[in-house]
C-alpha cells in the first residue's frame, strides 16, 4: 500500500512544511511484533483513510487543517529497534526544532521511544500518558529490551507515566507497576471519577502515547494483539478532551494499527482520532 501525499490530502497551501504547524511523521516499523504482522502498512492505512475525512469538527466548531499539517517522509527502514529508535528520534528532534507539533504514526509500539526521548530533552515535566491494552513493562522480551513489549520500562527510564486502559500483563511485570498510575479496563465501567484521577497524576506537560488496541475489538479490530474489554470511542474522547482542557499536550503517537483490506473503518477510526485530537489541541 503506498503512500498518499498528505495527512488530509490538503492543498499546498494548507499542507507545506513552511507555513504548517503540524507536522505528521510515519515510522513504518514492524520487526519486533509477536503475533499478527502488518503494523508497518499502518501509516500509509490511516493517511489514505485521512482523505476521505470531512475536515470539519462539529464538537469544536474548528478546521484545524487551516493550522497547516504538513506529512514528512517516513523514518528509514531500519531492522533493528534501537537504530528505529536513533532515526526517529533524530528526525521528531528536527522539527520540534522549528517549533512544530508532532503526530507520529506507527508501526508496532517501539516506536513511540524516540519521539518520547526528543521530546523529555526538549521540555521539562513531562509525563507520557498511555492508553493500551498491554502494560508493556518487560524489561526485555525475545532478547531484546527495545521490543514493543518492553516500551513503558523503556520510557520509565525517562520520565513518569500513567497508564489507562490496561487489561492483559505478564506476571513478571507486576513489580513494575505502579498501581497508583494505573487505571485498569475493568474500573472504567463502574468508577465515575476515574477521568480525574488520571487527570491528577499527571504533570502539567503531557505527551500521549496511544495504541488502538486500547479500543474494543469491537470497533477496533485491525491491531497486532487484540484484547476484549476495550475502550469506546467516546471513552477515549470524554479523556483526551479533558487532558488537552487542562493540560499541556506536547505530542502524540498512535500505533499499532495493522490494516485490514477487507475492512476499513479501523482505518478511518484512527485517521479521525488524530484529527479530533487536533482539533482539541489547537482550538481557539
Amino acid at each position: 500500500m503506498g503512500q498518499t501525499a498528505n495527512f488530509g490530502d490538503m492543498p499546498e497551501e494548507y499542507s507545506a512544511l513552511d507555513s504548517a504547524r503540524i507536522v505528521v511523521i510515519p515510522i513504518p516499523y514492524d520487526h519486533t511484533s509477536t503475533w499478527i504482522k502488518g503494523a508497518d502498512k499502518g501509516p500509509a492505512a490511516i493517511i489514505e483513510a485521512s482523505t476521505h475525512m470531512e475536515l470539519y469538527d462539529i464538537e469544536t466548531d474548528s478546521e484545524v487543517y487551516k493550522k497547516g499539517i504538513f506529512t514528512a517522509g517516513p523514518v528509514d527502514g531500519q531492522e533493528l529497534p534501537e537504530d528505529m529508535v536513533k532515526s526517529a528520534a533524530e528526525q521528531v528532534r528536527h522539527y520540534l526544532q522549528d517549533n512544530k507539533f508532532i503526530v507520529v504514526l506507527g508501526g508496532e509500539h517501539s516506536v513511540s521511544l524516540g519521539p518520547v526521548r526528543a521530546h523529555v530533552e526538549k521540555d521539562a515535566d513531562i509525563t507520557v500518558l498511555q492508553l493500551d491494552a498491554h502494560s508493556d513493562l518487560r524489561d526485555e522480551y525475545e532478547g531484546s529490551r527495545y521490543n514493543h513489549a518492553c516500551i513503558m520500562a523503556r520510557v520509565k527510564e525517562l520520565c513518569p507515566i500513567v497508564q489507562v486502559g490496561i487489561r492483559s500483563m505478564d506476571s513478571s511485570e507486576k513489580q513494575a507497576l505502579d498501581k497508583n498510575r494505573v487505571t485498569f479496563a475493568r474500573e472504567i465501567s463502574t468508577n465515575k471519577k476515574w477521568i480525574m484521577n488520571v487527570l491528577s497524576k499527571l504533570s502539567q506537560n503531557v505527551y500521549l502515547t496511544i495504541d488502538l488496541d486500547v479500543f474494543d475489538p469491537s470497533i477496533m479490530p485491525s491491531t497486532g494483539t487484540p484484547e476484549p474489554g476495550g475502550l469506546l470511542w467516546y471513552d477515549v474522547l470524554g479523556l483526551l478532551r479533558t487532558v488537552f482542557e487542562n493540560k499541556n499536550v506536547v505530542g502524540f503517537d498512535v500505533v499499532e494499527m495493522c490494516p485490514d483490506e477487507r475492512n476499513k473503518a479501523p482505518d478511518f477510526l484512527a485517521a479521525k482520532l488524530i484529527y479530533k485530537l487536533l482539533s482539541y489541541k489547537f482550538r481557539d
